[in-house]
């Protein structure tokens, strides 16, 4: 029977690997995202899409009346919305404190706040039992980001995703986080990539190759199967073994 999924950040990367994956097995699949050109040419067959800034409670409002009306039921909420916020507009002036408050505020904003309204928003409407919630981390939530905002704000969803497991659990819903490390073909790292740097995030593996939108799709996949029933709680890092932290 196919199932109603929807994906946040389903327009580009690993959203759309995992869209075309769910659409590929069958399943009704809603993109999200805040850029309706984006969405309306995803091509994914069969998908719906609706346009919503995600960290707007307005918004998310309007993206839970959508599904009401759409799709009655959500079998997979899976959360691929995010960034580092390079897409963002720089803080105004030149205070390097508003600076820092500006970057760590945008980071929480693009990856912790929209999972967080958007579960909380669909959370009535998930299926029991059955029902799936995946979010997406980084491999940054162990080992740090640089300035730190981006891998403090993916980390963020951990202990969310734990709360969140014991709530629905009596629901016969299940709570995980997929994690991925270097992952080529996405808008997050872009064109511009140096050489030595793809070099070393692909030396840092143990099996020599970077990750693919696919690889972590196909992890998201198989995490809302039925054979995944009793996996709950976990964040699956998928990254060729650079990282083993728990």
């Amino acid at each position: 029977m196919a199932r109603n999924v929807v994906i946040s950040g389903g327009g580009t990367g690993i959203g759309l690997a995992a869209a075309r994956v769910f659409a590929a097995g069958g399943d009704r699949v809603l993109l999200l995202g805040r850029r309706a050109d984006v969405l309306e040419k995803a091509g994914v067959p069969g998908a719906l899409t609706y346009a919503a800034d995600l960290a707007e409670p307005e918004d998310v409002r309007g993206v839970a009346a959508f599904v009401e009306r759409e799709l009655g039921a959500v079998d997979v909420l899976v959360h691929s919305a995010g960034g580092s916020g390079l897409l963002e507009p720089d803080a105004p002036g030149d205070d390097p404190l508003a600076a820092v408050a500006h970057t760590w505020s945008v980071n929480f904003r693009l990856n912790t706040l929209t999972a967080v309204l958007l579960t909380e928003a669909l959370k009535p409407r998930l299926a029991e039992p059955g029902g799936r919630v995946l979010f997406l981390s980084s491999i940054a939530a162990y080992r740090g980001s640089g300035s730190g905002a981006y891998a403090a704000a993916k980390a963020g969803l951990h202990p969310y995703a734990h709360d969140l497991a014991r709530e629905l659990g009596p629901r016969g819903i299940t709570v995980n986080v997929v994690a991925p490390g270097y992952i080529e073909d996405t808008e997050f790292f872009g064109d511009a990539m140096a050489e030595e740097r793809r070099a070393r995030l692909v030396g840092e593996t143990s099996n020599g190759r970077a990750g693919t939108p696919g690889d972590v799709a196909e992890t998201l996949h198989w995490l809302a199967s039925p054979g995944a029933g009793h996996i709950t709680s976990q964040i699956i890092q998928v990254n060729g073994g650079a990282e083993r932290g728990h």
